[in-house]
């Protein structure tokens, strides 16, 4: 009995030890997160405060790095450089009112909040002329991939604004500021851009593309705000009292009114850009599944139009019924679709058989005239050597009845091959009596020169040729003009 008593002691001394080792372990594995992520130790909130509010004045050399920093990111964009565009947004000042939005809310200070926004204003203004003005007045105005990248916002630009809106506070709010950070965040939250390309849309008239990428930049602006508010809230920043209780009381209420106004747009922007991002995903998974995958379908294009809720697709050649009725099934098992109109629309007259067909056809009328072709060609030829054969001929006859006779044909040949610049050459007999009793057969060639060379050219050569046919020839002859 005693024995099996001590037994059940020791069962319970085990269990004991083990639970207060996976407590232990607990607890220090707890310890190493905490000191991983804690980084509340590690803020100096003075500085912050203090850092946060000079990047807010906007003046000066701040106002002209804006305008040179919009400069650049426009030429960028225009330029479809991401390299140029990158730059652009490591000299851009927009930052810092963007924060001072943030904090201000967080620690209840007014006068902050005032200054923010007024600055962020003449910023986005001034960044707006001077993008209108350059894409108004350089003539080289095309939609480049770059430039198109910032009128549709999606789920993916409202978390790189969130968190890299997170990065830049932490890195503001620790001792000594994290430079890499701050550049990193600039170029990740992309605020130029958006401001260039809602320009270019003012400047060509387009205000699909100036709506989309102003919501783009309010995206970056209040989500980068929202990130700002919440650090400095969970790090306990020092709110400021004001000696009038009434007006900490109503600076209070307006700065809780603001944070609500700030927050409740960041919602709705996420909830709205997260359903039309899951609908283009969906849509685009639809298209490669269902359309793209199917190899007798033909996709010439196709288009959604999310306020009529319809999707057309255009298909080159015939869609069966069947095919038309499978499409319409399955779009119904893709999220957030399912309440889309799929419009199926079919060129009959370009099916993909009729195109073969034709295709087909023309080759064999391609070989038929190829065959013609070769055939006259050959005809040709051998009209050729007639002439030839038949000009030699008459020629050769006419040298047997008279010695004087040129071989006109022969001598032609060989005076264009000696003389180039030769466009034309005749010959003829002129008949000639100086006593009225006896008459003389005077031969005379008449040339005609390439318009090229000069009068002073011509008569050298004239000479040149007229020697060489009389030494041919062995007959006097006499060029005429």
């Amino acid at each position: 009995m005693e024995e099996k008593i001590n037994k059940d002691k020791n069962v319970a001394e085990s269990k004991q030890a083990v639970h207060e080792d996976a407590k232990g372990l607990w607890e220090s594995f707890k310890k190493f997160l905490v000191e991983l992520l804690d980084f509340r130790d590690d803020t100096d909130q003075e500085a912050t405060i203090e850092a946060i509010k000079v990047d807010i004045p906007f003046k000066g050399a701040t106002a002209w790095i804006l305008i040179c920093s919009i400069f650049v990111a426009s030429i960028g964009l225009n330029a479809n450089s991401t390299a140029v565009v990158i730059g652009a947004m490591l000299i851009s000042p927009l930052m810092g009112p963007i924060l001072g939005i943030g904090m201000s809310l967080a620690i209840n200070d007014i006068d902050t909040l005032k200054k923010s926004m007024v600055n962020l204003a003449t910023m986005i203004v001034l960044s707006l002329l001077t993008a209108f003005l350059f894409f108004f007045l350089f003539p080289l105005k095309e939609e480049t991939s770059e430039l198109l990248g910032r009128v549709k916002p999606d789920i993916r630009d409202v978390l790189i604004a969130f968190f890299g809106g997170l990065a830049l506070i932490i890195a503001r709010t620790k001792k000594g500021t994290i430079a890499s950070v701050i550049f990193g965040v600039a170029i990740a939250t992309a605020l130029m851009p958006p401001l260039c390309t809602a320009g270019y849309g003012l400047a060509i008239g387009n205000f699909d593309y100036f709506f989309g990428a102003m919501y783009l930049f309010t995206i970056n602006t209040i989500f980068i705000a929202l990130a700002t508010f919440v650090v400095l809230k969970l790090l306990g920043f020092t709110m400021i009292r004001y000696v009038n209780s009434e007006k900490r009381k109503r600076i209070a209420q307006i700065a809780s009114f603001v944070a609500f106004l700030v927050m409740v747009p960041a919602i709705f922007t996420f909830v709205s850009v997260y359903k039309e991002s899951v609908v283009k995903a969906n849509y685009d998974k639809f298209l490669k599944d269902e359309v793209f995958a199917n190899k007798d379908l033909w996709l010439q294009r196709e288009n959604i139009d999310k306020k009529s809720k319809k999707i057309s697709l255009f298909f080159n050649g015939d869609v069966t019924d069947a095919t038309e009725t499978f499409l319409r099934n399955e779009l119904k098992t893709y999220p957030k679709l399912d309440v889309y109109e799929l419009v199926v629309n079919e060129n009959k007259a370009r099916s993909v058989d009729r195109v073969v067909d034709a295709y087909d056809r023309a080759i064999v009328d391609l070989d038929e005239k190829d065959n013609i072709i070769k055939g006259l060609q050959r005809e040709i030829q051998d009209l050729q050597k007639t002439i030839s054969t038949l000009n030699n001929s008459i020629e050769q006859e006419a040298l047997n009845r008279d010695k004087n006779t040129v071989p006109f044909s022969k001598i032609a040949k060989e005076a264009k091959i000696r003389f180039n610049d030769i466009k034309a050459i005749s010959f003829s007999k002129r008949l000639s009596s100086k006593d009225f009793i006896k008459i003389d057969t005077i031969p005379e060639l008449s040339v005609k020169w390439s318009s090229k060379i000069s009068d002073s050219i011509i008569k050298v050569k004239e000479k040149e040729l007229k020697n060489w046919l009389q030494k041919e020839l062995k007959i006097e002859i006499n060029l005429v003009k």
